[in-house]
């Protein structure tokens, strides 16, 4: 077995087939779809069994609700194929996705491809990779901007890097959790301009919605990775989620004092704007103006 596909399915019972048939459609064949059904109190449940008397590639798992980051463990620890990869079963692929990205998983440890974000919504926005490959993962994370597109979800992972690396469950964000503790053990990493994942916006989803303390384990799995890879862009990227947290939580800031230059490559004009604030005024003073901004 070539590649195993991890979907977890959660009241997705609008989506689900869209998911699942863009997946058996793909022209790349020698895979096996595993659907992990959490428990979920809609219709998902039977569609899932029904795809799989449909498909002999498809396998079922039915498991008391634990959550995302579960669901995708208990698809790993089932998982046959010398490579892995994940799909949300409210996204869906474009053909011959896998067919184009797979040509060149035999020679590196991930490969990254193109996608869609918040596919369906007035802030829609496709993602480009030029074809690149890394061998310093530090170099991936600053100068590739990964932290910008850290999901799992539009890569295809060598099964290995999971041997002794699981999702934490309980927590959301958990992309941002787990990535960097694979990308240790990565050697090589290649970026495709082949291949495209539809990241479909959800108004019910955890980025739509996420409260202040699930913001929080977002900002905890960034500062981790600070403390080992770190730059001008990266630190203003942490920092939008640092006032986001102080805003809506009313704690105090734990993003470490760093003076950054308003003149640093790829900020944006409002970026450039606190680097001024926080170099001046520091960052507990940022955090008070964008609470008040964005209370009137």
């Amino acid at each position: 077995m070539k590649l195993s596909i991890i979907i977890p399915v959660y009241c997705v019972e609008k989506t689900l087939d869209r998911c699942v048939q863009s997946v058996v459609s793909q022209t790349f064949d020698d895979l096996e779809i595993i659907l992990v059904d959490d428990d979920s109190p809609d219709n998902s449940p039977q569609l899932c069994d029904a795809w799989a008397q449909r498909d002999a590639r498809i396998s079922v798992i039915h498991k008391q609700n634990g959550g995302l980051s579960e669901a995708r463990n208990v698809g790993l620890d089932v998982a046959k194929g010398e490579f892995i990869t994940f799909i949300d079963s409210d996204d869906y692929l474009a053909t011959n996705t896998y067919a184009e990205v797979m040509k060149l998983a035999e020679t590196a440890d991930i490969v990254e491809f193109p996608f869609w974000r918040f596919y369906g919504s007035s802030k829609q926005q496709q993602i480009i990779f030029k074809d690149t490959t890394y061998e310093n993962m530090q170099d991936y994370w600053l100068k590739g901007h990964c932290y910008e597109h850290c999901y799992v979800w539009n890569k295809i992972f060598r099964r290995s890097l999971f041997d002794h690396v699981r999702f934490p469950k309980g927590k959301v964000f958990e992309d941002v959790s787990t990535l960097p503790l694979i990308l240790i053990n990565v050697k090589s990493l290649k970026n495709s301009d082949k291949g495209l994942y539809y990241y479909c916006s959800n108004d019910t989803g955890i980025t739509a919605t996420a409260t202040g303390s699930e913001l929080q384990m977002l900002l905890d799995a960034h500062l981790q990775v600070m403390a080992h890879w770190l730059d001008d862009r990266y630190y203003m990227h942490v920092l939008n989620i640092q006032l986001d947290v102080c805003r809506m939580t009313g704690r105090k800031p734990q993003l470490p004092k760093r003076r950054v230059s308003p003149f640093a490559k790829g900020l944006s004009i409002s970026q450039r704007l606190k680097t001024i604030i926080i170099n001046t005024l520091g960052i507990k003073i940022l955090c008070h103006i964008n609470k008040r901004i964005r209370k009137s």
